[in-house]
């Protein structure tokens, strides 16, 4: 993820559900720090949801993709996968030490140009292998693994006093304990609850989310049957 105008904390959080989710283990690369002005805030607020996940920061201008060259080696793969023009292909070029991918140019409001259009495969010699993936400009959730992404408030919901608590009005709710305090906002748990919902309707066929959502609806009377007779 770039550090200009793509950074997205939530679309973050989405990346890293489903890296965590495939069975690999996800490594936040954040790009063109070259074209940010304040490297240091934009880190911290990486580091609060990448929970036990190694960050680095690069740009095209130095040498920080030298510390991403340990995790390619003998027997491994890495796929490069992010948005479209936040640098994935300059980032491999000077992994590789050559202009193997095209590159374009920064546009004028600041975001890359997409530029990789298929999957490209790369041997790295006396190495492992690298997977350019084309940029994405919509992230979908088919499966996602939450507990991971999102271990901080999976922890707090132990901790409130009801196990059925929704988060929003019941007394010695942790959760909303922490957001009062400061230590959770607000858009994390919205997110959480978001990805929730969309994982909650992987696998159903075209009639199954609409009665899943009906049911959610009428959850109070007992489902949607329930309402239906009263």
């Amino acid at each position: 993820m770039s550090l200009n105008n793509d950074f997205n904390l939530r679309r973050l959080e989405r990346y890293l559900s489903i890296a965590w989710d495939s069975g690999a283990i996800p490594v936040v690369v954040l790009t063109k720090s070259d074209l940010c002005s304040d490297v240091d805030t934009k880190l911290n607020e990486v580091s609060s949801i990448a929970i036990s996940v190694e960050v680095h920061v690069t740009s095209a201008s130095d040498d920080g993709y030298q510390s991403l060259k340990r995790y390619l080696s003998k027997g491994q793969t890495v796929a490069f996968i992010g948005s479209s023009g936040v640098g994935k292909s300059t980032l491999i070029n000077r992994i590789l030490g050559q202009n193997f991918l095209d590159i374009n140019e920064v546009r004028s409001d600041d975001k890359g140009r997409h530029t990789t259009t298929r999957r490209e495969l790369i041997m790295l010699p006396d190495s492992g292998v690298v997977i350019d993936i084309p940029g994405m400009r919509e992230l979908g959730i088919i499966s996602a693994d939450l507990s991971k992404t999102f271990v901080d408030i999976e922890d707090l919901v132990e901790k409130c006093k009801f196990n059925d608590c929704t988060h929003t009005n019941e007394p010695k709710c942790a959760v909303q304990k922490a957001i009062q305090a400061g230590t959770l906002s607000i858009e994390r748990l919205e997110s959480y609850r978001k990805l929730e919902k969309e994982t909650k309707y992987e696998g159903l066929n075209s009639k199954m989310p609409e009665k899943e959502k009906l049911n959610n609806m009428f959850s109070k009377m007992g489902g949607m049957k329930n309402a239906r007779n009263f």
